[in-house]
């Protein structure tokens, strides 16, 4: 058996923090360091009825899907002072993690790209405030605005690798870390292709209509607030 793990990068950061509280959420060293630990327990998992000498002979390659930065420079909203996306902390912790990610063994790094779309947006309780008028728009700070960035191409590129990977039989089982519905088209042609697809939304709970699009639920890390021990991973039903 060979499985292809498959992280979706930001997704696996928003939880990342919730279920590793004792990590700092802009340490690359700290989190690379953790996904080296998921990855390690989601073999371990496996090996349970592989019984391989070393489990990770039971990887095919792991993939970390996320998006390059925005780079460019721009003014904040309100006082208009000049500001550099390239230094923000955010900026500098994504490049520092994809630089160690890729020096990992059977390790692939897939970046799309962050484009504004918007330059900045009113917060969602700053026009609450003045639609109910306890604020008024001369009051508004930088900080009651965020800015209109997407990423772009990076779910398109989890789908063609769940296809390429079920097509040409490179993997048995792919372990999906997600937590949306945006994978059932490809997850649709990887079962019809005889792969096993295991999806671990790092104890975020997902719709019930995922559950027929999928072969396991199980996590990697053991729940929020617990310790592993009392904690232990969901059991895969299939084993």
């Amino acid at each position: 058996m060979k499985a292809a793990i498959l992280i979706d990068g930001g997704y696996f950061l928003k939880r990342l923090g919730s279920v590793r509280r004792d990590i700092d959420m802009l340490d690359a060293k700290a989190v690379d360091t953790a996904i080296g630990q998921l990855v390690d327990s989601h073999l371990k998992q496996l090996n349970h009825v592989e019984k391989a000498k070393n489990h990770y002979s039971l990887l095919y390659r792991c993939f970390f899907y996320d998006a390059l930065p925005y780079m460019q420079k721009a003014h904040l909203p309100v006082s208009k002072r000049g500001f550099d996306y390239a230094k923000s902390d955010q900026a500098q912790f994504r490049l520092a993690l994809f630089d160690r990610l890729r020096r990992r063994a059977n390790f692939a790094v897939r970046l799309g790209q962050v484009r504004l779309e918007r330059s900045w947006i009113l917060s969602e309780e700053a026009q609450k405030a003045i639609l109910n008028g306890t604020r008024q728009p001369a009051d508004l700070t930088d900080a009651d605005f965020y800015p209109g960035l997407r990423q772009k191409a990076v779910d398109m590129r989890i789908g063609v690798d769940i296809a390429s990977i079920s097509l040409k039989r490179q993997a048995d089982t792919i372990i999906l870390i997600a937590g949306d519905s945006d994978f059932v088209p490809a997850s649709k042609l990887a079962r019809r292709e005889g792969v096993r697809i295991v999806l671990d939304p790092m104890w975020q709970s997902v719709e019930a209509s995922l559950f027929e699009h999928i072969d396991a639920l199980r996590s990697g890390f053991a729940r929020p607030g617990a310790a592993a021990a009392a904690n232990p991973v969901p059991s895969d039903p299939a084993e």
